[in-house]
Parts: structure tokens; sequence; C-alpha cells
């Protein structure tokens, strides 16, 4: 609209109103006509323009598809149901090829949950290394889109993994046991601090990091003979031999006519248990490491073993007659069968004569005492809870007892419960900042009496207690005295200060009268007279035994000593002690079986490397490397012992001299494997650092040059294994890989199936084709710590992390194959190992310091 005509409608608007408004209206309509016009053009055009969009879009889902079923193809995934049929149990995939799937049902709740030690944090952990999200180089050439098994991997058990560069310096990480297993209580090195342990495949279910692992899938391809399983999601591929007749998964191995017995326990666990050593009349002395009470004859040297407990043995206590024996347990991850309780057995026989409290306990049993007045008819026990319950037993009625009383105790910690010896109503506890008095009246009912200190002299612990012939108390506490308590009052009769530098861990009084102390920090064992008056008689056990735990009367004037460094000495106190029972005070991994005698050695996390006789159950030496061990190994004609630290230190040494004859340092992180070549010219070391270095053997195991590093895994590694030939490596890894490697060039072999028919001089891998049928249902990786075969190739053996060592019929080809599974160990089992012979296999127990002997029958 020009300026001209808005002049002339203006004028007529100044006429006539209402033509004013006329014109106005149609004005605006033709206006909007206008520019409706245009809008609709616009639209028109968008429309052409979504069309075209919308085409594109439909292109992109095409070729998006496309691509998926090309990925899936590449990682190896199991085909969807779309793409092929399935007929009596054997899937046809697209390209015809037949193969065989098997699923595994859901495992039971304590198949699937990781065991942990009482001897360390059960929340405690130590996070995963992970390396990087990436497809290692050698797969790209290998001659199958899964054979080298190392795709990108599968997220790393740890959910506070974090990625790094493969071949970047890596800073000094918090490290983690070679897997998910537990962990000490005790960082590696200043500075690292442990995280939450992840105990079971359900914790990381209800975080979200386990995608679709419900169940276990294996396919055998008759075709081109491969296994493929699945861990954790990832997919395996593992090359059987070529002579290899068809498998069908569906079908289940038998178990192996072989079976084990535990034949021997190396250890004991006086590092925080009290009271845990008795004599009896047998000649046997009875004390308890891990799952197993043992029954020792020193002199005769033999074992018994009493093996009805399913977890952690906590305390211990010998009845009047000195045949029945309570021990209490505490509460494992099994909801059913490690529920804490008390075991009252015979020592004769071995027979469990009633198990008392499962299902009433929260924790655990800290501690027992039979009744000793009325002949042992009644059992107290403290109940691990936030109110530390004691509980007085029946035990005689039926198999399970039958309460009595329990009451609450106290909400500090009970170390001790004793019934007093000629009062059958009066019991007595200690612990944190008390000593109390119970009465047990006629209706059952428990009532407590403070023991009353003068405000200068209350201890912050009462640490043990005992009785002398007069039935006066005696009690020890964390400032170094001895109290005397006056039968039936709860004052103080008698103080005798500063006994020791150091807490009082024992007061024993013994036939003839007189009392012994002993301190847990000095070291110091002390006689007094009846009358609690110094005799000047006193002796001090080795620094190196650790402080006196507990003391035990022997036969005349001899004397059995637990320590704080879980050893058992034997002596008295003019001639002194010498060492009955040696043991690890931390975690145990490294296990190593000599290839031509009947010795093993042992190393782990308290710096201890120690040679052992198997035939004889005693120790040849024990050293104090000044490192952290990890794993140890022999060389193959056993003339020198090898030695991987936390710190990425390895040293060798020769097992007659005890020298170090070298020490190389790999890296910043800890050495997780080492093994010989048979021909003894070569060293392979598997590196937390993603690593594995190759040493040239010189000077029959007394010089090392490094020939060079292998390069292509993408975590931790964890196995390996030398070909008999010692031309090849195989290796696993964190991440579930399987590599082969030329040994003499540190490449990897990109062709697995190129080595299908090697002969390898060792199984320690559990991701191979010949140990298939080793991995639980709903396997996650982690759960197979260690793997070993025996020498004749007739048997194979596995360390898992509930706690079992297993036995298969070798090679265990079969994904369903039975086994002999053996308790004993109450915490992870971390190594296996067959002697040279193989008529023994040896097992450590990871945290519960223990060793293990097993006789193959």
């Amino acid at each position: 609209m020009d300026n001209q005509d808005r002049d002339s409608r203006s004028s007529k608007a100044s006429d006539s109103p209402g033509d004013t408004m006329n014109d106005v209206y149609a004005a605006w309509h033709e206006m909007l006509e206008g520019e409706g016009a245009g809008l609709a053009a616009r639209v028109a055009e968008l429309e052409v323009r979504c069309a075209r969009q919308a085409e594109e879009l439909l292109c992109l889902r095409s070729t998006l598809a496309d691509a998926l079923r090309r990925l899936n193809a590449l990682e190896g995934r199991a085909p969807p149901p779309s793409t092929g049929t399935q007929r009596n149990g054997t899937y046809t995939g697209s390209s015809g090829t037949p193969t065989r799937e098997l699923r595994i049902r859901q495992p039971t709740y304590r198949e699937t949950a990781k065991r942990t030690s009482s001897y360390g944090s059960s929340t405690s952990s130590l996070p995963q290394r992970r390396g990087p999200q990436h497809q290692s180089t050698g797969s790209l050439q290998s001659d199958s889109p899964a054979s080298s098994s190392s795709l990108s991997p599968a997220p790393s058990p740890s959910p506070r993994a974090t990625p790094a560069p493969l071949h970047v310096p890596h800073a000094s990480q918090p490290y983690r046991s070679r897997n998910n297993s537990t962990s000490s209580k005790e960082s590696v090195s200043p500075g690292v601090n442990l995280t939450k342990r992840w105990s079971s495949t359900g914790d990381f279910n209800a975080q979200g990091l386990i995608a679709n692992s419900s169940t276990h899938t294996c396919q055998y391809n008759e075709e081109d003979g491969t296994m493929r399983m699945y861990l954790r999601g990832r997919p395996v591929v593992l090359h059987g031999p070529s002579d290899q007749d068809g498998l069908d998964p569906a079908k289940v191995a038998p178990p192996p006519q072989n079976k084990l017995k535990l034949e021997w326990v190396y250890g004991y666990r006086g590092k925080d248990c009290r009271s845990n050593l008795y004599l009896l009349p047998t000649g046997e002395i009875v004390y308890f490491v891990a799952s197993v009470v043992v029954l020792f004859n020193v002199e005769e040297q033999c074992q018994r073993h009493y093996t009805g407990h399913t977890d952690d043995v906590k305390c211990l206590a010998v009845h009047p007659n000195k045949l029945i024996v309570a021990s209490g347990q505490c509460a494992g991850h099994d909801r059913v069968d490690a529920r804490p309780h008390v075991r009252v057995w015979n020592s004769v026989s071995l027979a469990t004569l009633a198990v008392l409290g499962a299902g009433q306990a929260e924790r655990g049993i800290w501690a027992v005492a039979f009744s000793r007045a009325d002949g042992g008819s009644l059992l107290a026990a403290i109940h691990d809870a936030p109110d530390h319950v004691i509980s007085v037993w029946d035990w005689q009625r039926s198999d399970k007892g039958h309460c009595l009383a329990e009451t609450k105790c106290s909400v500090d910690t009970v170390v001790a419960v004793e019934f007093h010896p000629l009062d059958r109503n009066q019991i007595v506890t200690c612990g944190k900042n008390h000593i109390a008095f119970w009465t047990l009246d006629q209706t059952n009912v428990l009532y407590k009496r403070m023991g009353i200190f003068e405000a200068r002299d209350k201890p912050k612990y009462v640490t043990c207690l005992a009785f002398n012939h007069n039935g006066d108390v005696l009690s020890g506490d964390s400032s170094g005295n001895l109290t005397v308590w006056g039968r039936g009052t709860n004052t103080v009769q008698r103080l005798v200060r500063a006994v020791h530098d150091g807490p009082v861990f024992s007061v024993a009084c013994l036939k003839h009268g007189a009392v012994l102390s002993a301190g847990g920090k000095d070291g110091r064992i002390v006689m007094f007279d009846a009358d609690v008056n110094p005799t000047g008689l006193e002796n001090v056990i080795e620094g190196h035994y650790g402080g006196v735990r507990v003391l035990a009367e022997g036969r005349g004037s001899q004397l059995y000593v637990g320590t704080t460094k879980n050893c058992i000495l034997h002596g008295d106190l003019e001639l002194g002690f010498s060492p009955a029972v040696l043991g690890h005070v931390e975690e145990v991994w490294g296990l190593a079986a000599h290839p031509s005698l009947a010795w093993f050695a042992s190393a782990g996390w308290d710096r201890l490397l120690q040679l052992w006789d198997a035939l004889s159950h005693s120790t040849v030496w024990s050293k104090d490397i000044e490192e952290r061990a990890q794993c140890v190994s022999w060389s193959a004609d056993g003339g020198v012992l090898a030695v991987g630290c936390l710190s990425g230190r390895w040293l060798v040494l020769d097992p007659h001299s005890r020298d170090v004859l070298a020490q190389h340092q790999d890296g910043s992180e800890p050495i997780q494997t080492i093994q010989y070549s048979p021909d003894n010219k070569m060293v392979a070391l598997g590196s937390r650092d993603n690593f594995i270095y190759i040493y040239r053997v010189e000077d029959n195991g007394a010089r090392y040059s490094r020939l060079g590093k292998c390069l292509g895994h993408s975590s931790y590694i964890t196995h390996l294994d030398w070909s008999e030939d010692s031309q090849y490596i195989r290796s696993n890894s964190g991440d579930y890989e399987l590599l082969f490697w030329n040994a003499t060039t540190c490449r990897q072999v990109t062709s697995p199936s190129s080595l299908r028919d090697a002969a390898w001089a060792s199984n320690t891998c559990p991701i191979t084709f010949t140990t298939v049928g080793v991995w639980p249902e709903n396997a996650d990786g982690t759960d197979i710590n260690s793997c070993a075969r025996s020498r004749d190739g007739r048997l194979a053996a596995t360390g898992d992390d509930f706690g079992k060592v297993k036995l298969y019929a070798y090679p265990v080809t079969q994904p369903k194959s039975l086994c002999h599974a053996y308790g004993g160990h109450s915490s992870h089992v971390t190594c296996v190992r067959f002697t040279q012979d193989g008529a023994r296999l040896l097992s450590a127990g990871g945290l519960d310091t223990s060793l293990m002997q097993w006789l193959v029958d």
C-alpha cells in the first residue's frame, strides 16, 4: 500500500466513519491473503525438505543395521535368532555351519558369592588396573575376527577402573591381587588407600556394570574345531587341536577317579585370635588356621584335621575331660552353610556331637568356654554383635543343644569368657574397658556385676583371664599389669604393676601352682609363685617369631607358645624355645613346586620367602627378602628360585645358600607371574603394567639379559605358559584375553590356529581350550585364581574365589565337567601346584595365610 492511497483513505475517513471502517477491513483482508499465500509456499517447501530428509534417514537406518551386523560378526557375538534356526539342540548359522550351544543354569548364591576372610576387612578392596579401550594391535591381522580374543575389552571387574594409554608410563596405581579377590587390609605402599571390595557378581549387576551375564554360553564349531565361551559377556574363541573329535557341549564329563585327602596344614592363626592352643591327653596340640582345626603331635610329627567348619574358625575351648572340643566360626557369605555357629566334637573320633547357635549369631562366635565345676555340661559363647551377646547352652540336649540364657554383654569388645572352676554358676568376661562377673541363677537368668577399678588403674583393655587354685580370678591388661580379684567379689585384691612392657596377652596357672604371664609386645614369659610373687625365672622369645599370643602347659616343664606372627614354639623357660609350626603372616600368592625334589617354595606380602619339604612337612629355611612378594618360580633344573615382587622388582636366589644371585626392575607395578622355559635358556615375567618381559638366562641362572617385551595385552597379565620346545608363550590377561607370542622375537602370533597343535609344558593359564570346563556357571573371569596340570597330564586342579580346591580329569574340554571339590581354606585360593611326582597337590589360601598339602589318592 503506497503513501498516496493512505492519504486518500485518510481524507475519506474524515467524511464517513462507517465507510472508513469498511475500507480498513478490506485492506487488512487483502494484506492477510497475501501473507497467507507466502506462508503456504514456505510450508510446501518445508514439506519437500522433510520428505527428502526422511528418505536420507531410511538410508542411514539401513546402513546402521548393516554396520551392527558386521560389528557382531567381528566381535564374535552369538547371532540373533533371526539369522538361523535351531534344531534338536544344534544351531545352524546363516553360513550353514552347524554349531552346538549350551546354556548353563543360574548359579546358587554360594556359587556367586566371593569368599572373604576375617583376617581383612570384608569391605576393603584394591582397584583393578585397566588398559586402553581399543583393539590390541595384533588382533587386526589375526586369521579369525575373534581368534586372538583381544577385541575391545569388557569392562574391568573393578568399578573404579580408569583407562590409561597402553605405551605411556603409568603413575603408581593402587594394587589389587591378581584378580578380584580378597585383598589385604593393609595398603601395598604408602599413600595407597583401599576401596570397597566387590564380593560377588551381584554387586556389579546392581551397579549396572555387567550386561547380559545371567547365563554362561559355550558354543562349539565343528567345522573349524573352535570353542567360543563367554566371560562377563566377552567372547573368547579357543582353538582345539586338529585331531580333536567332535565335541557335544551338552554332554557331561565325569570327575576323575582320583580324589584328594588333606595330608598337612602349614600355618597357625595367632595374629588376631586368643586362647587357641591346648594340649590334649593324646599328646597332640590343638589349634586352628583357616576353617580347619588341626590336631598335631609334635613328637611323632603327624597331623589330624577336623574339617566340619565352613568359614574362619575364631575360637576354641577344651572340655574338662580333655577329649571334647568346642570351636566357633565367623559368618561366611553362604546364607545357609556358612552361618556363624559353635561345633562340639570328639577329638578322638572327630565326630560332631552338637551344632549350636546356627542362625542366632549375627557375625561370628568370638569366644567359647565349657563349665568346669559340674563336669562340663554347659557352654558359654560370645557372639560378635553390636551389643556382644553372651549365651549359655546345655549343649548335650539333642544335636542343636538348648539355649538356657542369652543377654547383651557389652557395647564394647569382649575378648574372653571363662566359667569359674569352683563355682558352677559363675562366669567371667573381659574386654575393652571392663571385666564383668556373671551369675546364672536357678531360673537361668544372668546377672552382671562390673569389676571395680580405681580410676587411675583402669586399663584400656582387660586382655586375658585365668584362675588360681584358691578360685581367685587373675587378669592381664593392656597396661602390662596383673590383677588378682578375690573369689566371689568384683573388687581388686592385689595389683602387680608393669609386669610387661606392653599388653599382657596370656596368663596361665600351672599344675604345681605357679603362674605364668606373657607379653604380646616384649615377648617375655615371666614366672610367679602361687601368690603372684616373682620367682626371677623368665625367658624371651626371639623377635622374628613375634610377641606371645597364648601359653599352653605341656608335659613336665614343657610349654607351647603361640605367637602373634603365626608361629607355635615349644620348649621351657630354662632351655628356651624352638619352632614347631611356622607360617606366613600376610596374604600369600607365591607357590611353586621343585621340578625334581619334594620341595616347594612359598612367598607372601609379609616379605617372607620360605622353602618347605613336602615329605617331612618341615621348613627347610625362611628368609626375609625385604620386598612384598607376589609370585615365585623354580628354574627348569631347580638350580635357582625367582621371586616377583609388588614393586616391579624380581630377585633370583640360590636355594642352598639363600644368596641373592641377581635382581632386576621391570616397571613399577607388581610382577604377577614368572615362568622359566623348559630348556632353561629364557624366563618370562608377566607384569601388571600389561607387558610380558623376556630375559635370556646365562651362567646357570646367575645372569640375565633382556631380550625385549611383548606388547599387545590391553590389561594386566595373570598367567602364562611355555611351549615344550621353548619357542612360544601363551598368556591370559585381566580382561580374559588369550594371546600367543614368539619368545625369541617378542612378537605376537596373530594366527592362533597355527599353534592349535603346539604342546605346552604347563597349563597354568585357565583360559585355554583344555580348561574350558573348569569355569563355573555364570563365570565372570575372576572366579579362577589358579590352574595346574599334573606332570603325567591326567589331572587338573584349580583354586577359586569361593575357597575351594577342585580336581578334574584332564583335559577339561567339556563345558560341563564334573569335579571333586574340597574346602578347608577360608579365603580365596590364590595358587595350586602339583608336586614333581604328581602324588600331592599344594594350595595357598590368600588371606587365611595357610598352605595345605593334599594327597592324591
